[in-house]
């Protein structure tokens, strides 16, 4: 358990991390901000998640957008 202390992510689903970046900067500007075709060809969050499952190095970047943002923004879980 100690291992996921620190983890920011820790309890927050892929799902959740999608929806908050959406909410926060809309589709346009997250394809603008991570440009991977999920985001800004008629994106959803469904296809979002399908692509992201499968993209480590995508998914990385998704995370890492959610982490700076909700430390800048103080979005709680």
């Amino acid at each position: 358990m100690n291992q996921q202390k620190d983890n920011p992510l820790h309890g927050v689903t892929l799902e959740k991390v999608i929806n908050t970046l959406v909410e926060h900067y809309g589709w346009e500007q997250l394809g603008q901000r991570i440009k991977i075709n999920c985001f800004t060809l008629d994106p959803t969050v469904k296809s979002s998640l399908k692509f992201l499952r499968k993209t480590p190095w995508a998914r990385k970047k998704v995370e890492d957008l959610y982490i700076q943002t909700t430390n800048n923004n103080k979005y709680t879980n």
